[in-house]
């Protein structure tokens, strides 16, 4: 719990920065005065952050954001001409100064103090309740009959924040169904950041006001490529429906994103330029594309992408990425982009997820747990033996493009449900752990040569600060980032920068 002069530092410290990002975000509406105000923001960051980054690894940004022309500049000034002033102060404020520059601070402190993972972000379902049945769903695997209360959602956030995590997801079931609840928790936690998974359906002007004016809420709508490609597996006017919500969004000036899973049969369709044109056009910003996975009874294991879709779709996400495409739109990988977050995030090392039921498991794809929000806190969370089990594991493989202890390695998720005895989650159909790795062990085998094939292929960076123990930590024969062959492909153990791997 933090004191009386903490928490009086920290409010002081909060108003400082959003006088100065009020004195920035008038400058930055003069298209001449841009970059010389860029320049005053990595200044006062820099001075933040003090000794924990250095000189070169600042002036190379100042270099950036003097450069109009660089692609992600422009990226940057587009979304400030297309985004509500006062959504885009909340959103620097919250993202820029709690979560990345005073959270990630506290989050490493904490994650020495505590001795287990401390997430950058938390992950939880107000509730399982969805209009939709999407074919191999993974969400709607629990049914339809919990809920988390008002109470349970203002507590994860209440001691989150007191361990450093300031940015908080929700999923579900359709979290838009309990939008009442989510505007009150995010007006009482207005220095927090929520963002909200959804299918898009109940989204209308009246809703995207009060998200303008409350100024910490985004939206992450599903879609799958073409109309066809969508509504396939999502429902007849499901794709409608999301064209209106992203026009809904953009009209009221907020940032929002895209989630897509990609499967077997819509992987062309939602890589193609015509999409990611589509998105751009529409206004989202950001994406994740997450890979499907065969979780519960009633997944579709044979929905999941082959082999070598998923080898493209790496060469796919980085090229739009990269400095050769001009798309203004920003994709993250949840699988193939592990080698940039130091592989695995689960278990709380960069984040966990809290079901409706109020469990607490390692990812919103692992359907296990032993501790629960009704009867531990957050940190009680953390330090159960699963969480613990992860903390000591990470990371699962040295090879970040194998980094899931189901997916990639599914032998270790099930070594580490039965040594700590954690039980499986899933109220609605029941699935064991051998159950659910048995679905993943050949796809495993045949994406290991593929992946180390890969790795070896490229060259790596590694981070100055990983997130793991400190045995991992201080033993470079321990470290991710070393060749199939045993060679190491480090490019250069480069200063942190802030936020950089959490």
């Amino acid at each position: 719990m933090a004191s009386a002069i903490e928490n009086a530092k920290h409010a002081a410290e909060r108003q400082a920065f959003g006088l100065m990002i009020d004195g920035f975000l008038k400058h930055l509406s003069k298209s001449e005065d841009r970059a010389k105000t860029y320049v005053k923001i990595v200044d006062a960051a820099e001075k933040f952050w003090g000794g924990a980054t250095n000189k070169e690894k600042f002036d190379a940004v100042r270099k950036v954001v003097q450069d109009p022309d660089n692609r992600w500049m422009r990226f940057i000034n587009r979304i400030i001409d297309e985004t509500d002033p006062h959504y885009l102060k909340m959103m620097a404020l919250n993202l820029g100064y709690e979560a990345f520059l005073r959270g990630t601070r506290l989050i490493r402190e904490n994650r020495e103090k505590y001795d287990c993972n401390i997430p950058w972000l938390i992950l939880f379902d107000p509730t399982m309740a969805c209009n939709m049945h999407c074919v191999g769903c993974w969400s709607g695997t629990y049914g339809h009959k919990s809920n988390l209360s008002y109470e349970d959602m203002d507590k994860i956030v209440t001691e989150g924040k007191e361990l450093g995590a300031y940015l908080y997801m929700m999923t579900g079931g359709e979290p838009t169904v309990r939008m009442k609840d989510i505007f009150r928790l995010a007006e009482k936690h207005n220095d927090c950041f929520f963002g909200l998974y959804s299918n898009s359906t109940l989204i209308n002007d009246e809703m995207c006001e009060k998200v303008r004016e409350l100024g910490n809420i985004t939206f992450m709508l599903s879609l799958e490529g073409t109309p066809e490609t969508n509504d396939s597996r999502r429902g007849d006017g499901h794709y409608e429906a999301v064209m209106k919500a992203m026009d809904c969004l953009k009209r009221h000036g907020i940032v929002f994103g895209t989630s897509v899973c990609y499967t077997r049969t819509n992987i062309e369709a939602v890589t193609s330029d015509d999409f990611f044109h589509l998105l751009e056009e529409k206004g989202a910003r950001f994406g994740f594309f997450f890979h499907l996975m065969p979780v519960g009874n009633n997944a579709a294991p044979e929905l999941m992408p082959t082999i070598e879709q998923r080898r493209k779709m790496i060469d796919r996400i980085r090229y739009i990425r990269s400095k050769d495409c001009n798309l203004e739109f920003f994709p993250m990988d949840f699988q193939n982009d592990g080698e940039f977050v130091g592989g695995c995030i689960a278990g709380g090392r960069n984040y966990f997820h809290i079901n409706s039921n109020g469990d607490a498991e390692p990812c919103v794809f692992i359907y296990f747990s032993n501790t629960n929000i009704h009867e531990n806190s957050i940190l009680e969370m953390l330090q159960s033996p699963l969480f613990k089990a992860y903390h000591e594991g990470q990371p699962f493989n040295r090879n970040h493009l194998r980094p899931c202890p189901m997916l990639e390695n599914p032998q270790l998720l099930r070594e580490m449900v039965k040594a700590t005895g954690a039980h499986q989650t899933n109220q609605e159909s029941p699935e064991e752990v051998d159950h659910l790795c048995a679905k993943c062990d050949d796809y495993a085998k045949e994406w290991a040569p593929v992946a180390e094939e890969v790795w070896a292929s490229q060259t790596h960076r590694r981070p100055s600060y990983e997130n793991y123990t400190p045995e991992k930590r201080e033993h470079p024969e321990l470290s991710a980032f070393e060749h199939a062959d045993g060679t190491n492909g480090i490019e250069s153990v480069e200063p942190v920068e802030p936020g950089e791997a959490v």
